[in-house]
C-alpha cells in the first residue's frame, strides 16, 4: 500500500453506538461516522498494520439516502479507509473532492465502469 508492505489489516464491523464511543474516546469527536481508520504501525513505518472500524448501520443508512446498493457503499467505505492509510485526507473541501474521485476510481476499477 503506497510503497508499504501490508502485514495485517483487520476490518471490524460494529454498531453506530460502538463506533460513536470509539470516535469520542480516541478522536474526541461526538458524532456518528461510517468508518474510523487506525494505522497501528510503529511510527507509520512498514510493515503496515491497521484496523478499519465500520458501522454497518451508518453504511446502510448512507446507501439508502444516496440511492446506492449497500454493497457498493460498503466497498466505498472500505476504499475510503484504505485511502486514509495511503495518506489521503478529507478535512478540507478540496481534500474531500480528491478523496471522492479516488473512491470512484477504485470502485470503477473493482466493479468495472458499467456497474457504476
Amino acid at each position: 500500500m503506497n510503497g508499504r508492505q501490508l502485514s495485517a489489516l483487520n476490518v471490524i464491523f460494529c454498531s453506530d453506538e460502538h463506533l460513536l464511543t470509539i470516535n469520542k474516546d480516541f478522536l474526541q469527536h461526538d458524532y456518528y461516522t461510517d468508518i474510523i481508520t487506525f494505522d497501528l504501525s510503529p511510527s507509520g513505518k512498514s510493515p503496515l498494520e491497521a484496523e478499519l472500524y465500520i458501522s454497518i448501520e451508518r453504511v446502510r443508512d448512507n446507501a439508502q439516502s444516496l440511492g446506492f446498493p449497500f454493497y457498493k457503499e460498503l466497498h466505498r467505505v472500505v476504499f475510503h479507509g484504505l485511502l486514509h492509510l495511503m495518506g489521503y485526507k478529507d478535512k478540507k473541501k478540496t481534500d474531500q473532492q480528491t478523496m471522492r474521485k479516488m473512491e470512484d476510481k477504485l470502485l470503477a476499477d473493482y466493479f468495472g465502469p458499467k456497474d457504476m
